[in-house]
C-alpha cells in the first residue's frame, strides 16, 4: 500500500501498522484500566480468579476495538473522513482497506467477545450477558444507526459511564459476586477521565464535526469553554480522589495517583497553545495518558495496600 503525503505527515507506516492503527491503540487503555482497577478492588477484598480477569480484559478490549472500527466505517460512509483527516486510523481513506472488511472485522471482534462472555457468565451470572449486550449495542450505535450517539452532546456521558463505572463494577462483580456503593463511588474519577478522552477528541475535531452536522458538547460550548470544561472535569476527578482517600474509600497509597496531574496540565496547556488538528494531537494523547497513569497508579496503590496494609 502506498502511503500518501498526509500519512507521511502523520508518520504512518504500511504493513502491520495499518491494522494496528485500525484498533486505535491509544484508546484501548480506556478498556484496560477499568478492568485492572475493578479486579484490584476485588483482590483487596480477598477475591481473585485469574482466568476471569484475563477473559474480562480480552472481552473489554475487543468491544472497544470493534467500536473503533464501527466508528471508522460509519464516519467514512457519512463522508466525515477523507485522506487529509487527522487523528483517525485512516485504514479506509489512506491505506485502501475496503470498508466492508473493516465492518466485518468489527462484527468478528464482537463475536469473539460474546464467546468469551459466555465463559464469564458461566463462572459468574447470566445477567452479565445482558449488560454486555447493551454495551455492544451502544458501541455500535455510537456511530451507527439513524441517530449516532457521536452526533449528540452525550458521547462523553455514555463512554465514561459504560467504559468506566460499568466495566469496573462488572470486573469487581465477576470476582466477588457482589457490587457495593463504595465500588461505584471509586469508579467515578476513572469514568470522568475516560469521558475526558472523548471530549479531547471532540475538541480537536470541533471544526470538521461542526461542518458535518454533529452537535457534540465541544461544538455547543465552543473551543475555549470546552477546554475549560476538560480541565474542570480532570480537576473534579483528582478532587474526588483526595476526598475518597480522606474518607477511607481509598488507601493512603492512592495519593500517588495524583502524579497524573502533571500529564493533565500538559494536555490543557497544549490545547491552549495549538489550534490545528495536528498540533492538538499531543494534547489528546496527553489526556489519554492521564487516564492511563491515574488508573495504573490507583491499581498499584490498591496492590500496595494488599501487601503492606496501612
Amino acid at each position: 500500500m502506498e502511503i500518501n503525503s498526509s500519512a507521511n505527515h502523520l508518520n504512518e507506516k504500511p504493513g502491520f501498522h495499518v491494522w494496528w492503527r485500525l484498533l486505535r491503540p491509544h484508546t484501548l487503555t480506556a478498556s484496560f484500566i477499568p478492568v485492572f482497577v475493578g479486579t484490584m478492588l476485588a483482590i483487596l477484598d480477598n477475591h481473585f480468579q485469574p482466568l476471569l480477569f484475563v477473559a474480562m480484559l480480552l472481552a473489554s478490549m475487543l468491544i472497544q476495538a470493534a467500536t473503533n472500527m464501527f466508528n471508522e466505517y460509519y464516519d467514512y460512509k457519512r463522508g466525515l473522513d477523507n485522506e487529509q483527516s487527522v487523528g483517525i486510523g485512516g485504514t479506509i481513506v489512506r491505506d485502501g482497506v475496503q470498508p466492508v472488511v473493516v465492518k466485518r472485522l468489527a462484527f468478528i471482534f464482537f463475536g469473539i467477545a460474546i464467546l468469551i462472555g459466555v465463559y464469564i457468565c458461566m463462572e459468574s451470572s447470566w445477567w452479565i450477558a445482558v449488560i454486555g449486550l447493551v454495551c455492544m449495542l451502544i458501541g455500535y450505535l455510537y456511530t451507527g444507526g439513524p441517530l449516532p450517539i457521536a452526533y449528540t452532546p452525550f458521547g462523553e456521558l455514555f463512554s465514561g459511564l459504560l467504559m468506566g463505572t460499568v466495566i469496573i463494577a462488572i470486573s469487581y462483580y465477576i470476582q466477588s459476586a457482589t457490587v457495593t456503593w463504595q465500588i461505584i463511588f471509586i469508579s467515578i474519577p476513572i469514568a470522568v477521565l475516560i469521558g475526558c478522552i472523548l471530549l479531547a477528541n471532540n475538541i480537536r475535531d470541533l471544526d470538521g464535526d461542526k461542518e458535518n452536522g454533529r452537535k457534540t458538547i465541544a461544538i455547543l460550548l465552543g473551543r475555549n469553554k470546552a477546554i475549560f470544561l476538560l480541565s474542570s472535569l480532570m480537576l473534579i476527578s483528582f478532587s474526588l480522589t483526595v476526598a475518597f482517600i480522606y474518607s477511607g474509600l481509598l488507601p493512603l497509597y492512592s495519593m500517588i495517583s495524583l502524579l497524573s496531574i502533571f500529564k493533565a496540565r500538559e494536555a490543557v496547556r497544549t490545547f491552549h497553545a495549538n489550534t490545528t488538528n495536528v498540533g492538538m494531537i499531543p494534547a489528546m494523547v496527553a489526556v489519554a495518558k492521564t487516564n492511563t497513569i491515574y488508573g495504573l497508579l490507583i491499581g498499584i496503590s490498591l496492590l500496595l495496600q494488599i501487601i503492606y496494609p496501612l
